[in-house]
């Protein structure tokens, strides 16, 4: 029996998350092996220069740094300035006996030239937004993640008073820096650690509904956002609903690596280059985003509460199971609870995630299509 993976994309009706109760969390590995370098002819490439980026925030009436045809691939540039100030910005480099190279002088130039929001909104320096053309509320877009490189050699890490899932264990704030081996392909800030190397983008969002006004972006919502879900890897997939014109695709928060939870306030913080494929349905039905990578499907629940989080999560994995699969409500519920793992992606963001990853493998008698 053939499944198409268009039809995990339909948004059915969601069920009452106050009549499911969860069950605890287990631990999935995303997929990794060797990888052979290929050439991908982008239609366009967004560079990380302070006219193409926006400070901290999401919103419709954010004017689009450029405008692409729907399934063009673009190549996005981004930085990630944390443990950078933006008052003097070189400190940061001397400081920590790294070079004011190319990289290290267009942080230098954002932090400079590119203003916070007037009202105080805060959040990530993020690239975009960009315009994909015929997409409209009602649809959604699909992110084809094609590749993620590391334009920097190092990336960050720090802990603070008052942040990270023991807000009071730390009493003085320490920045770590992560040194990267490529060949190796682990980052290490102390002899013998070494932290294997993932990069994803932590900030991946459409902009919200204009009625909303601008919004942060720490907190993820249905419409992506910082949704620091560390399987977001290269060949991965992620589906955002629409809500304004031309979607407002924006991101940022480059990670190199993270750990389930992000339990310190960050991951290793570094500058990734995202080259995406950007693909419109029409008509689409989804009202919250989702991923899927080439062994998993991956439905998502976000609430300030995490126990909401996971009731939600498990909402969505059990909705999925019961109206893409086919299986009763009874059933997948019963799937979701022996096959199903449940996975806290952070508890940081304001906003607190789970993640459901649902393997493909234990529907036997189904084929999954992926790109």
């Amino acid at each position: 029996m053939s499944f198409s993976r268009r039809r995990f994309l339909r948004q059915s009706a969601a069920l009452s998350v106050g009549s499911l109760a969860a069950h605890p969390a287990a631990l999935a590995k995303a997929p990794s092996g060797p990888e052979i370098a290929k050439p991908i002819k982008t239609d366009l490439v967004v560079r990380s220069l302070p006219e193409n980026m926006v400070w901290g925030y999401f919103g419709a009436d954010v004017p689009p740094v450029s405008r692409v045809k729907d399934g063009a691939i673009i190549e996005i540039q981004t930085v990630n300035p944390s443990g950078v100030s933006r008052t003097d910005p070189e400190a940061f480099y001397k400081a920590h006996n790294l070079p004011i190279n190319d990289h290290a002088r267009e942080v230098i130039a954002i932090l400079k030239n590119v203003k916070p929001e007037p009202s105080g909104i805060r959040g990530h320096m993020l690239t975009g937004p960009i315009f994909i053309e015929g997409a409209e509320p009602g649809d959604h877009i699909e992110v084809r993640i094609l590749d993620l490189t590391l334009p920097a050699d190092f990336g960050v890490n720090s802990v603070w008073p008052g942040g990270g899932g023991l807000p009071d264990l730390i009493k003085e704030r320490e920045t770590f820096v992560y040194r990267y081996d490529a060949k190796r392909r682990t980052g290490t800030f102390v002899d013998g650690v070494e932290i294997p190397l993932q990069p994803f983008m932590g900030v991946m969002a459409l902009s919200p509904p204009a009625q909303t006004g601008r919004v942060s972006s720490i907190p993820p919502a249905f419409f992506g956002g910082n949704l620091d879900i560390r399987h977001l890897i290269k060949h991965t997939t992620l589906h955002l609903p629409v809500s304004v014109p031309g979607g407002l695709f924006t991101t940022g928060d480059g990670h190199a690596a993270q750990g389930n939870g992000e339990v310190s306030g960050v991951a290793i913080e570094t500058a990734v280059t995202l080259t995406a494929q950007f693909i419109v349905h029409k008509n689409s039905a989804l009202k919250m985003c989702r991923a899927e990578t080439p062994t998993h499907f991956i439905a998502i629940g976000l609430d300030k509460d995490l126990d909401n989080a996971m009731k939600q999560s498990l909402a969505e994995a059990v909705q999925f199971i019961h109206a893409e699969l086919g299986f009763t409500v009874n059933e997948a519920l019963s799937i979701a609870s022996t096959g199903v793992d449940f996975e806290v992606s952070q508890v940081v963001d304001q906003v607190l995630g789970v993640h459901a990853m649902i393997p493909k493998a234990i529907f036997t008698k189904k084929k999954f299509a992926y790109w």
